[in-house]
């Protein structure tokens, strides 16, 4: 066993868990555990028990944190949804998961009452606002629980959503073992370490909590005592500030941050005391090779990079130096062993493109989907998520793009992350994304959608501009034939892009 909030509750209560970056609310351990263990009790009057789940819709904010570890403690599965989800769509996740209680916020109350009216399975409503449209008050709901009610302890799991980002979203179930309260979850020890988080460490979480690396890196940040300063939305200069004025040592952000950043003009990125950094790392998607060279050369050698999913079946980590000796890796494996398969299921040798499996990693089910959890496994008992990638002499993993994103056109592979890690560092480029589209002749063909930054034109002469751009950098067939803009890109917080919503816009057979 590690230490748990209770803990550092009782041997400092007034130390702070978490400090709500913009309001600059600090939640005590002492607070933080109080709390948990109120709402813990009120889902127990309600009737959950061990195994059950409940779901969170709700911004980052001081609650969050509080329901989260309430729901951890009393051995349930707790889904976190996404905010920018629709009422459909919440609807689907909570039928889909089954979950017996829905805990909102006064900002997203709508979109949840009218989630929760298309299904039947939500037992119990609550918001942390004042009691309406069939929420009741959480903070009324809690001061009526009969006194002495008693909750089973034990360590639940987070039951997350892959992102959807090629079709609906799919629960990824994970053991639920019931340990004893104080048992860390595999990926804490992993934390710990592999970057040193402890109770000296301060850690920046620039992204929403509903997303599986924020949320189990803040949670294992109170395991071990530190501090958590939690950003309200991501903003590149408001970050560095933050770190500056809270003496920051860790941070984990994705690489559309770090582009960001980097686009900050000079007097207001090198403005900012950054001293107290001791590790900064990125993961969620895949970063250009110039924006890490650039943090690298910027930060020093603080910089590692980690590749996992949500499955947490296999993942794989570099710091600065193994990165610079494999520029482009995410690293060797830590936790499984990958393996590249092709098409037949043989194992590819070094420097080959295929499908990577994981060997050894943690076991997983698609909740409610035994087709798609058969998929993810092969005769060997390995699992996959479907990303492509390559392995190098000295183990170190590359990747290459998810098969749903791989642009097949006049029988050649096209992997789109090449044309969007060019398209990306040009210094008019906020966002871009780059995707097959439908040809009569060649089946598809290489197309890009661009977000400009602030105050550039989106005309014809940017887009000549940036396909020459391409051309320069990439062979021909990599690059787009055309280019369209758009003012934002549906990009999920979490760095991943919706590229089907872009996709589907271009469902009938181009001829150019």
């Amino acid at each position: 066993m590690i230490d748990f909030p209770d803990t550092h509750a009782d041997a400092e209560p007034g130390r702070p868990a978490y400090v709500m970056a913009e309001t600059g609310t600090v939640v005590t351990y002492r607070e933080l555990v109080d709390a948990s263990r109120s709402i813990a009790a009120l889902l127990a009057s309600r009737g959950l028990r061990h195994g059950d789940c409940i779901a969170v819709l709700m911004e980052n904010s001081a609650d969050f944190p509080k329901i989260a570890w309430a729901a951890q403690r009393s051995g349930l599965r707790y889904v976190t949804l996404s905010t920018r989800l629709l009422p459909d769509e919440i609807a689907y996740i909570l039928s889909d998961s089954g979950a017996r209680a829905l805990i909102t916020s006064e900002r997203h109350l709508a979109a949840a009452a009218e989630a929760a009216e298309r299904t039947e399975v939500v037992e119990h409503r609550f918001t942390t606002g004042d009691a309406r449209s069939g929420f009741e008050s959480l903070a009324e709901a809690v001061a009526s629980v009969p006194a002495g009610t008693e909750v089973d302890e034990r360590e639940g799991v987070d039951l997350l959503y892959s992102s959807g980002t090629t079709g609906r979203p799919k629960g990824v179930k994970a053991a639920l073992p019931l340990d004893p309260i104080g048992t860390p979850p595999g990926v804490a020890g992993l934390l710990h370490d592999h970057w040193g988080i402890d109770r000296d460490s301060v850690y920046l979480s620039p992204a929403p909590l509903y997303h599986a690396a924020p949320l189990r890196f803040t949670m294992t940040v109170h395991r071990y005592g530190g501090t958590a300063i939690v950003m309200e939305r991501f903003d590149a200069e408001r970050a560095l500030d933050l770190v500056e004025r809270h003496r920051v040592t860790h941070t984990q952000m994705v690489p559309t941050m770090f582009i960001r950043i980097l686009k900050l003009p000079e007097p207001q990125r090198t403005g900012y005391d950054l001293s107290s950094l001791q590790v900064v790392i990125h993961a969620a998607a895949p970063c250009p090779q110039d924006t890490k060279r650039a943090m690298i050369d910027w930060l020093g050698p603080i910089v590692h990079e980690y590749y996992s999913s949500t499955e947490n079946s296999l993942f794989t980590a570099l710091d600065s130096a193994q990165w610079l000796a494999h520029p482009g890796s995410v690293g060797r494996s830590i936790l499984g062993t990958a393996h590249i398969l092709d098409e037949a299921g043989r194992e590819l040798p070094p420097g080959e493109t295929g499908t990577i499996w994981s060997d050894g990693g943690l076991l997983f089910e698609y909740l409610n989907d035994p087709e798609k959890t058969a998929g993810s496994r092969n005769e060997q008992g390995w699992t996959t998520v479907g990303d492509l990638g390559y392995l190098d002499q000295d183990g170190f993993l590359y990747l290459s793009d998810r098969r749903a994103d791989l642009i097949l056109s006049g029988g050649v592979n096209i992997y789109p992350r090449e044309a969007e890690d060019v398209l990306v560092v040009h210094p008019k480029v906020a966002d871009a994304a780059v995707f097959g589209i439908p040809h009569d002749e060649l089946g598809e063909v290489v197309h890009a959608v661009v977000q400009p930054i602030a105050g550039v034109a989106p005309d014809d002469t940017l887009a000549d501009e940036l396909l020459a751009y391409c051309r320069e950098h990439l062979a021909a067939y990599k690059c787009p034939r055309r280019i369209d803009f758009e003012a934002e890109l549906p990009r999920h917080a979490t760095g991943k892009l919706y590229k089907r919503l872009l996709r589907d816009r271009y469902s009938q057979p181009a001829t150019r």
